[in-house]
């Protein structure tokens, strides 16, 4: 919701991080960022096929993946993060 507002009132943002759940984010969500015009998305992903639909969703609205890191957050547990670095294109 804090999203959807800042985009209803023409705010902008510099950088947006964003953590969502397993699921992903959802289109909302992904609208409302892509509104705000942030020059950097930091997006930290515990699921890599979520992680790859959202990068997709962003990539057509102009931003670019520039770099991701695998973050070890909870060894001797299969499971890691990983945090991915979007610019705008342009």
């Amino acid at each position: 919701e804090f999203m959807s507002q800042m985009a209803l009132q023409q705010e902008t943002a510099d950088v947006v991080f964003m953590d969502p759940p397993r699921a992903g984010s959802d289109e909302k969500f992904l609208n409302s960022l892509v509104q705000l015009k942030p020059k950097r998305v930091v997006y930290i992903s515990c699921n890599p096929v979520t992680l790859e639909r959202d990068i997709c969703y962003l990539s057509k609205k102009g931003y670019k993946a520039v770099k991701a890191v695998p973050v070890d957050m909870f060894p001797w547990v299969g499971n890691i993060e990983c945090v991915v670095e979007l610019c705008i294109c342009g």
